[in-house]
């Protein structure tokens, strides 16, 4: 079967899409994605200790971002509810509007309150950021699909990734900046401006040409149908759940290397100026590489070949831990792992993404799209460091290590099987299929 995304002819063929008016336009969306999600995070975080909230109150924050995992209980709504303004702006822009002003008013809410007095109204309000923040994610990533061609879902996906970094970047700093001399309040206010990209976004080039109304939607009796339609879609294809289950299992072994990674660097006696160094420094600039790599990648090898090449190589990339780990202190060798798994991870990133876009029915991408980045990220909730670190004591950091490359090849596998049945391309929805005109 031939395949969906054909690679390019030329290198600079897989170059070009990073200057085209849809991948530049995911760049800022990716930057109005990351800004819930920073504030009820680290920004939150520091902002509790600094009021005097015990360690455990605090950890407790984190179930706000459970809320991210639950997006496919309302996400159908995005699809399926018309707002008020959207026969003449179109569904997805009214949306667009409409999350980003709840996304707005839910931090400026997490602004006005005290935790130093109000607990409770605090952790409210964390939980309502995470809701609209999630909510305008679903949106974000609806749009997104919905404006880039199949040929130009890869950078698109990277151009997202680096908004998304930049963004948080910048959000998460000017919180902590503007907190020390004007207080949290008013740095949490001054964040909003963030939220504004993906709204101008959605203003400027409207409503996306590629997005399907579904059918049949109308009045309480199709609310039934609004909520399974989108997944008795995706289930009905061929190969759906084998799909799914590589969308389950196929990070595995990278989120379980990644979660102990700062215990193995403080074992092998890495201070904290090489740990800096090398994986904060090394990693930050090898991931951006990694992530341009993807989508020139994606462009140029076409999506099977592509996201198998990612899949591979993160697998391998927990092997040079394995090897740094056997070979001890180098800081040669922290170099090499650090760079050669940001880079793995930065070009999985984008191609996994893309081909995870690519599996969305146009006329039900923010419900598709949701229920897929959810079960993606939904076994990284589940593993912990105590995990982890049971297996390390069982097996040693290069038994440990070694562990993790072996668990990350069924997905590698399974991939490889599905490519060579067919199954990749049979289990596509529209989303990733070129009309004619833009083949």
């Amino acid at each position: 079967m031939a395949e969906l995304v054909a690679a390019s002819r030329t290198w600079t063929d897989g170059v070009r899409p990073y200057f085209e008016r849809a991948p530049l336009a995911s760049f800022f969306l990716g930057i109005s994605s990351g800004l819930c999600f920073t504030l009820i995070g680290a920004t939150l975080t520091t902002r509790l200790a600094q009021s005097g909230i015990d360690k455990k109150t605090v950890t407790a924050f984190t179930l706000a971002f459970l809320v991210y995992n639950l997006k496919p209980l309302w996400a159908w709504v995005v699809d399926g509810v018309h707002l008020p303004g959207s026969a003449r702006l179109g569904q997805r822009v009214t949306w667009m509007l409409f999350a980003g002003l709840l996304a707005m008013a839910a931090v400026a809410n997490l602004a006005r309150v005290d935790p130093g007095t109000q607990l409770g109204a605090t952790i409210t309000a964390a939980l309502l950021v995470g809701l609209a923040g999630a909510t305008y994610d679903i949106v974000i990533d609806a749009y997104r699909i919905e404006i880039l061609k199949p040929y130009q879902m890869g950078v698109g996906s990277g151009m997202t990734q680096y908004g998304w970094r930049i963004g948080s970047v910048l959000a998460g700093s000017l919180a902590l900046v503007l907190a020390a001399r004007v207080g949290w309040s008013s740095a949490y206010l001054a964040c909003l401006v963030f939220v504004l990209p993906a709204m101008a976004v959605a203003l400027l080039m409207g409503e996306p040409e590629r997005h399907r109304e579904p059918v049949g939607r109308r009045g309480l009796s199709e609310i039934g149908a609004s909520i399974i339609g989108p997944f008795t879609e995706f289930f009905r294809r061929h190969g759906a759940w084998l799909v799914l289950a590589f969308v389950l299992i196929h990070k595995i072994g990278d989120t379980l290397g990644q979660l102990v990674l700062r215990l193995l660097l403080d074992d092998l006696g890495f201070s904290n100026d090489e740990i800096a160094l090398y994986d904060v420094g090394v990693g930050f600039w090898a991931f951006w590489v990694g992530v341009f790599l993807g989508g020139v990648l994606y462009a140029r090898l076409g999506l099977r070949r592509s996201v198998l090449l990612s899949l591979v190589l993160m697998a391998v990339s927990n092997a040079s831990f394995a090897l740094l780990a056997a070979a001890g202190h180098s800081n040669a060798g922290l170099a090499g792992a650090i760079g050669f798994e940001n880079i793995a991870s930065g070009i999985g990133g984008v191609t996994v993404v893309a081909y995870f876009s690519a599996l969305c029915d146009l006329r039900f991408t923010a419900a598709q799209y949701a229920l897929i980045s959810s079960a993606a990220s939904v076994v990284g909730r589940l593993l912990n460091v105590a995990v982890a670190g049971d297996l390390v004591d069982a097996l040693g950091w290069v038994g440990f290590y070694w562990i993790t490359v072996l668990v990350a090849l069924p997905g590698v596998v399974l991939f490889w099987w599905m490519g060579r049945r067919g199954l990749v391309e049979e289990s596509i929805g529209t989303a990733g299929v070129p009309t004619g005109s833009e083949r």
